[in-house]
């Protein structure tokens, strides 16, 4: 704690309670550790942060937020604390990040520390919604959909349900057993890529059918696909918070290589090359039918897999099938160009979660980012990969630019959304120098 002289007439540090302060410091501090592990990005923590330092009746609240990091400046008349935490832990729950909105969004101008400290306790130990199984299960389902938006057929989705869900299961208990992430993803990449070749393989789907199956063998990895820190990390650059979002998007794209470079090394194994098969010949009005229930799953998959309580999934996968189903329309129908239409659904996706959290009480956050993680091209991506990991540069960059187009499109529909309806991104607030 550092103090500053005070002046004439001033309170003396005894009369100012520096002990009080200590303990205020650390409440704010840990409502801003809870909601960086639980996913926020960092103007969300930030706005936490602030609101709660109001209610303990703090002047100020000063935060500089990383991926794993948090320092804090808490300020009472004339003095100050600076504190230094790490979250080491970098997940997603979206049934946490509601109860700190709620819980925070509805605090009095004044509240003691004790009865926040409670709060965030409750909040804190609140077990998952789900059982590890239907956790797992709901990244299965959700893989499965994009098996068939990926062109794969009934056999691919069976296959891709039973893979990812295993390598989810596999992912979720080693990282709750504290292992590094990025040996986590390697990992259950491997493990879902071989479950898929091996009930691909016993079914003799390889030998009936050599290219359908490739749908399913990339699909059957994109429950690895960060979407939250991507999702984040490109808002928070959009609200000029560099330090924040190069922080998500460099961690996001580690997770990224770690996925393709299992993918690439179990495909190294067995010869084989994820091309994309061409789209099913099927009716149109059936083709189009079964693109919005896929879009639905996937979305509601997802949302569930980030321990989304069932009316905020429901109302996250709805979003995401309304704007899913315009992007490929757009993009197969009109021909516009991938990159316009993700940003055109994004820019929707934005607008309906505003019209939509409000009444359901959670953050525009969580209905946001699983619907349009959906739309995040996972698929190019791991291409990109494979293509330079094979030494083929020139492929390799084209993917990847693919990728990197439609995540920045994506990125720029939400951040238009949130400035068309949210003052605090439409005007940047203004402080003396």
């Amino acid at each position: 704690m550092t103090t500053q002289n005070p002046r004439p007439g001033a309170p003396g540090d005894a009369e100012l309670e520096p002990v009080e302060l200590i303990r205020h410091s650390g409440t704010v501090q840990r409502a801003g550790r809870l909601a960086l592990a639980s996913g926020h990005g960092s103007y969300r923590v930030k706005s936490h942060m602030e609101r709660v330092g109001r209610a303990l009746g703090l002047d100020d609240v000063k935060a500089q937020v990383a991926l794993t990091e948090i320092t804090t400046t808490s300020v009472r008349d004339q003095i100050f604390r600076t504190e230094v935490s790490e979250v080491r832990t970098v997940g997603i729950n979206a049934d946490r990040l509601a109860e700190l909105e709620n819980f925070i969004g509805d605090l009095p101008e004044r509240e003691n520390a004790a009865t926040i400290e409670r709060e965030l306790d409750r909040i804190a130990t609140k077990p998952p919604l789900y059982a590890p199984w239907a956790n797992a299960l709901s990244a299965g389902a959700a893989c499965g959909a994009f098996a068939f938006l990926n062109n794969g057929g009934p056999l691919e989705c069976a296959g891709v349900l039973v893979a990812a869900t295993a390598g989810q299961y596999v992912r979720r208990s080693l990282i709750h057993r504290g292992i590094n992430p990025f040996g986590v993803t390697m990992l259950a990449g491997a493990l879902a890529c071989l479950v898929y070749l091996g009930l691909i393989w016993a079914m003799g789907a390889v030998v009936a059918n050599p290219g359908r199956h490739v749908a399913g063998y990339v699909s059957a990895v994109l429950f690895l696909v960060p979407g939250f820190p991507l999702v984040t990390g490109a808002l928070d650059l959009a609200r000029l918070d560099f330090s924040a979002g190069i922080s998500r998007l460099t961690y996001a794209l580690m997770i990224l290589f770690s996925a393709a470079l299992a993918l690439w090394a179990v495909s190294a194994a067995v010869g084989l090359e994820p091309t994309p098969p061409v789209p099913l010949a099927i009716y149109p009005v059936l083709r189009w039918s079964l693109l919005t229930l896929a879009s639905f799953v996937g979305v509601l998959g997802f949302a569930l897999m980030f321990n989304s309580p069932w009316h905020m999934a429901l109302g996250a996968a709805l979003i995401g099938m309304v704007a899913n189903v315009g992007r490929l329309f757009l993009v197969q129908e009109v021909g516009l160009a991938p990159q316009a239409a993700a940003a055109a659904a994004a820019l929707l996706v934005g607008l309906l979660a505003r019209w939509i959290a409000t009444p359901l009480r959670v953050p525009r956050l969580t209905v946001s980012v699983p619907a349009v993680v959906i739309m995040v091209p996972g698929v190019a991506a791991m291409r990109g990969v494979f293509e330079l990991n094979g030494g083929n540069t020139t492929a390799a960059l084209g993917f990847m630019v693919d990728a990197g187009l439609v995540v920045c499109a994506l990125a720029i529909g939400l951040a238009v959304s949130r400035m068309l309806t949210d003052r605090e991104w439409t005007f940047e607030a203004r402080r003396a120098l």
